[in-house]
């Protein structure tokens, strides 16, 4: 498998978000010592509070993706390792984040991190379970598991209008989103998730049984690698 990545985008993002969070810990700290100390400035200090914890979860968000080792693109990297080499991974270099084309297709894939229950109910993707401690964890411990269906079809409409830019009408690849689960701790229940959604562990079994049907040829594939060449 060829990997493509943006490091200077990865740099610089992981320092943004390194100095956020160290920021996000002067603001609550400025805030926490007037609370204390000057009383009549009680308001000044609930602006600080508010200001330190939006910090807090854009730090988090940033050092989940771009900061912390292994970061997704790692994780992806690691979880395929031994695809076949008509695979190319690509991270931050295309218009989407994570981009991998191959003879099973071209995917776009989706990582989340959250830990404990994560179900797809009522069509729509929930977190639970855990008592109080796991709550507390998802307010102010880890990303709220948001909407995956939206993130997936923001993803492939983005790239689907890319492709039909700068590729003849006659060719226009089907683009699937899956949606990609990293952690260890994560309980996965799919049920009928209209998006495919796995565990990191399965994503290279899946692509390899893809592979079977050959939703693209050399030929296809290559045209397709061959845009990202051009960046």
């Amino acid at each position: 498998m060829k990997i493509i990545k943006n490091e200077k985008l990865i740099s610089r993002n992981g320092k943004i978000g390194q100095y956020t969070s160290l920021g996000a810990l002067v603001v609550l700290g400025g805030g926490m010592y007037i609370s204390f100390s000057k009383p009549d400035l009680f308001a000044y200090s609930v602006v600080c509070l508010l200001v330190g914890f939006i910090m807090t979860q854009v730090g988090m968000y940033m050092g989940n993706r771009w900061g912390r080792s292994p970061r997704p693109d790692e994780k992806f990297d690691a979880g395929l390792k031994g695809l076949h080499s008509d695979f190319s991974m690509y991270h931050y270099s295309t218009p989407v984040s994570h981009l991998l084309v191959g003879p099973s297709g071209a995917w776009v894939l989706l990582p989340y991190h959250q830990k404990g229950k994560v179900e797809f109910k009522k069509n729509r993707w929930k977190m639970s379970g855990g008592g109080f401690m796991q709550a507390y964890m998802r307010i102010f411990g880890q990303e709220s598991i948001g909407r995956p269906d939206v993130d997936a079809e923001t993803e492939v409409q983005t790239l689907r209008k890319f492709f039909a830019k700068n590729l003849e009408e006659s060719f226009a690849p089907e683009i699937k989103p899956i949606l990609v689960f990293t952690s260890d701790e994560v309980e996965l229940v799919p049920n009928d998730s209209p998006i495919p959604a796995m565990k990191l562990k399965q994503l290279k079994e899946f692509m390899r049984q893809g592979v079977k049907n050959r939703a693209l040829n050399s030929d296809q594939i290559a045209k397709i690698t061959g845009l990202f060449a051009q960046e």
